[in-house]
């Protein structure tokens, strides 16, 4: 067994011929960054025209196929289609002993892939800590991403292989771990998106030509300082106990929609100053008791 664990890490150097279900915005991309680690991307399944496209722009070396010719045709099979979609299509699709079946979900981990696992495959979920517009730059964004890899012994080590030639950094996340390591990027990374974008839509609203301009310093500022400081970055009214600057705030959004995400990101943040000692109790009471009174008038 130490053996064979020894020896998996060198299994992807063989140059395997690589089938992609299918050329989504995801798939046509890590078969690309395969392609580019000198891997053959012989076969891919692709049905509306966006996906044909990218198939023809990202894989160009590549086969048009449905999915079960694909997957009879490779020996790694790259499943990239919606989470949901993952279970009945693998369910579905013929697999051969010694083939590698890998998905690119990152909330779920390897045992979706178990029907394939069950007929002598070898099984790893390995999603990029990337998101992916469908733009040609998503190639390029891949380079020195995390890489959450889930999978059992030799799998493990297949799957960690793989990314170091794909130039990304392997994180290893364990199966029961899966829904809570994508909930947090997807915290993070969808949330954050949402918050400029509500953002940019009230500077808009009060006449600010180029919101996206003006925010852009401050958010990237902002970004910086939470990854390299944590909770010591936090500057602003919560982080300073100012309960009128808040009370205000909360006026001004009345009726915009946003007004309870900001009460409810601005008691997080009270919370999380609190915690690591920028925000003292004493000054924290008059700012929870606006947060509170605020929640009080809209109870009926």
């Amino acid at each position: 067994m130490d053996q064979q664990r020894s020896a998996a890490p060198q299994r992807p150097a063989s140059r395997l011929a690589v089938g992609v279900v299918s050329a989504g915005r995801v798939g046509s991309i890590v078969g690309a960054a395969l392609t580019r680690a000198g891997h053959r991307v012989v076969a891919a399944s692709a049905v509306s025209d966006a996906s044909l496209a990218r198939a023809a722009r990202h894989l160009p070396g590549a086969e048009v196929l449905p999915a079960p010719d694909v997957v009879a045709a490779s020996e790694l099979v790259l499943v990239a289609v919606p989470d949901d979609a993952i279970a009945p299509l693998v369910a579905s699709l013929p697999v051969r002993p010694g083939q590698i079946w890998v998905h690119t979900s990152g909330a779920l981990g390897a045992d979706v892939l178990r029907p394939a696992r069950d007929a002598g495959a070898l099984t790893i979920a390995l999603a990029p800590a990337m998101t992916f517009t469908g733009r040609d730059e998503d190639l390029e964004r891949l380079a020195g991403v995390s890489w959450a890899v889930t999978g059992e012994a030799e799998a493990r080590f297949v799957g960690e292989a793989l990314v170091l030639e794909m130039g990304g950094d392997p994180e290893h996340v364990d199966e029961a771990d899966r829904a809570r390591y994508h909930a947090s990027l997807v915290y993070a990374a969808n949330h954050l998106m949402t918050l400029v974008n509500d953002a940019t839509e009230q500077l808009r609203a009060i006449g600010v030509a180029n919101p996206q301009r003006l925010l852009s310093p401050l958010v990237s500022a902002s970004l910086d300082n939470a990854l390299r400081h944590g909770d010591a970055g936090l500057t602003g009214p919560v982080s300073r106990g100012d309960a009128g600057t808040v009370a205000r705030h909360l006026d001004a959004l009345a009726g915009t929609g946003i007004e309870d995400v900001y009460r409810t990101m601005a008691r997080r943040t009270a919370e999380r100053a609190l915690a690591s000692g920028r925000l003292k109790s004493a000054d924290a009471e008059g700012l929870l008791e606006v947060l509170a009174n605020a929640e009080k008038e809209e109870t009926p």
